[in-house]
């Protein structure tokens, strides 16, 4: 073999992984935050969730994109674990594809495939028809990428060193270890099964010896969704065991069955000349009896991810964290539903943000009613929990917004980032008003029953306005117009107390200290109407789900 098969045999298989690079590229950018309504509707249904999961993974020709991005939606709390099930089954089946594609010889038409692609991007000013484009231009590149691989393979014929390695795959052990060790280093089950295509197509190994390396690719493909719940939630790492007992235990049967049965000579018998077909026809054998024999069990699996990795109460991390954001070095060559699980995990940790928040506005204001320093601590950590949040949240945006691809989408991303920096001043507002009481103490401030009246409104009524952007976590009908006539009313009232104030410095009943005291909190009360509306008008600007 010369170099110059090995740069081609490295070329080809760089084209392969980026054209699958390109459609999913393309797929999220068309679909986007409407990715997570999908699979909403659809993985409720044990049948729908597998036909779904195979569906985008055969688009996108890949299963551990699928099963990332199910990683992904179950730590941002999209997706439940019982319905990842479903799909990462779908995902099996649909990484078939990319073989039966390869089997039936479309490479001669590949670059027609990459030149409509391209020509769909280029000549095409819509936007929406570049997102396609990309997927058709991937699809092109991939196969060519295959044509280079089966070419530069061709010389290995005469490599008796080779030829004799490649028989030694006749051990079952050694043949799982190498398709899963080989498969673990590319991270793409679809690329190892067309090496492994090419490598049969140039007469390098046949399907008795193919099988097993086969059964182990399907072992191997699961290391990039194990990299990927590195760091998330227990949710999302019971996910990945579920890929890996489903592949597992299919490789377990069908190891015996080849061993015990004549299995491999009955799928040589459907395409006696055509090898290349006969491992896609296997790969796919593989994946829907695998699919078929466990589909009934699926919640059994859930619950055995479940025991394998049990919730430990003691564990529990009690330090100011993200719950809902995953990390922020995500491999963006599996990103497919960044958008969703993004956008999902900071409305998540947003909807934390403003609990905190409303629970510091309704403390504070008790502590000024009660005239107490007591409730300080509790507040002042909880404001320090709101700007930790507010300063991650902010980082992160910044991250995806650079990879963010979705004009609508990138719009509400934005108006997310303000919406996050509006809660935190109001998370300022409510420590101000608490710290008042310090102030009370030390000068031994005593409001009079009609302030504490008013204070007692003051606080009312900004509870009723969280409440109505709280709506929002809850699923309800969002009403700019309601957010509009809290704030006016919070105006109309800090102005009535104002000029109430002004009635009782007149008749000389209100103190120095306590006047101004008093008037930076109707400041405040003001300030915080004010970001409320500020948040309500831009969580108007984009599609609000819960």
């Amino acid at each position: 073999m010369k170099i110059t098969d090995v740069f081609s045999l490295l070329g080809g298989l760089a084209l392969f992984l980026y054209g699958m690079q390109m459609m999913s590229n393309g797929l999220e950018a068309a679909a986007g935050n409407r990715m997570k309504q999908i699979l909403e509707k659809l993985t409720s249904n044990r049948f729908l969730g597998v036909i779904v999961g195979a569906g985008i993974t055969a688009v996108i020709q890949s299963s551990s994109a699928t099963t990332v991005m199910v990683v992904g939606f179950v730590n941002s709390g999209m997706m439940t674990l019982r319905q990842a099930v479903w799909i990462i089954m779908g995902a099996n089946i649909g990484t078939t594809i990319t073989g039966q594609l390869i089997a039936l010889d479309i490479g001669a038409i590949a670059p027609l495939f990459a030149f409509l692609g391209v020509a769909l991007i280029v000549f095409i000013k819509k936007q929406k028809i570049h997102h396609y484009g990309l997927i058709v231009a991937g699809l092109g590149i991939l196969f060519i990428g295959m044509e280079m691989m089966s070419s530069a393979m061709m010389p290995l014929r005469e490599s008796e060193a080779f030829v004799s390695l490649m028989t030694k795959f006749t051990n079952p052990v050694l043949g799982i270890l190498a398709g899963m060790i080989f498969t673990a280093i590319i991270q793409s089950s679809s690329a190892s099964v067309g090496i492994l295509q090419a490598l049969a197509t140039s007469g390098l190994i046949g399907l008795p010896n193919a099988v097993f390396v086969l059964f182990g690719q399907n072992i191997g493909t699961c290391i990039t969704a194990v990299l990927a719940s590195i760091g998330a939630n227990r949710n999302a790492k019971r996910t990945t065991i579920i890929h890996l007992m489903f592949n597992v235990i299919g490789t377990t049967i069908f190891t015996i069955v080849c061993i015990v049965f004549p299995l491999t000579s009955l799928v040589e018998s459907f395409t006696p000349d055509n090898v290349s077909a006969q491992i896609a026809n296997m790969h796919t054998l593989f994946n829907i009896v695998t699919t078929l024999l466990l589909l009934p069990f699926g919640t059994y699996l859930a619950k055995l991810a479940t025991k394998i990795l049990p919730d430990r109460p003691e564990e529990k991390n009690d330090a100011m964290h993200l719950e809902y954001i995953p990390s922020l070095e995500m491999k963006r060559e599996h990103q497919i539903g960044l958008s969703a699980i993004a956008m999902n995990g900071i409305q998540n940790e947003i909807y934390r943000m403003m609990g905190m928040a409303r629970e510091n506005i309704g403390r504070s204001f008790e502590a000024v009613l009660e005239g107490k320093t007591t409730l300080l601590p509790e507040i002042t950590e909880r404001e320090e929990y709101i700007d930790f949040l507010n300063k991650e949240i902010s980082k992160y945006i910044s991250k995806i917004m650079v990879n963010e691809h979705n004009p609508e989408d990138s719009k509400y991303i934005s108006a997310l980032f303000k919406v996050c920096g509006n809660l935190e001043r109001i998370g300022d507002h409510a420590i101000n008003i608490c710290e008042y009481t310090k102030l009370m103490e030390e000068k031994k401030i005593h409001f009079s029953p009609k302030v504490l009246e008013e204070i007692t409104n003051m606080k009312q009524v900004s509870m009723e306005a969280m409440d109505v952007l709280e709506k929002l976590q809850v699923g309800q009908t969002f009403n700019i117009h309601e957010v509009e006539m809290i704030e006016q009313k919070i105006d109309d009232m800090t102005e009535e107390y104002r000029n109430n104030q002004l009635g009782r410095m007149q008749v000389g009943v209100c103190s120095d200290e306590a006047c101004v005291l008093y008037s930076e909190m109707l400041t405040d009360f003001e300030r915080i109407g004010d970001h409320i509306l500020n948040i309500g008008q831009e969580m108007g600007l984009g599609k609000v789900s819960a």
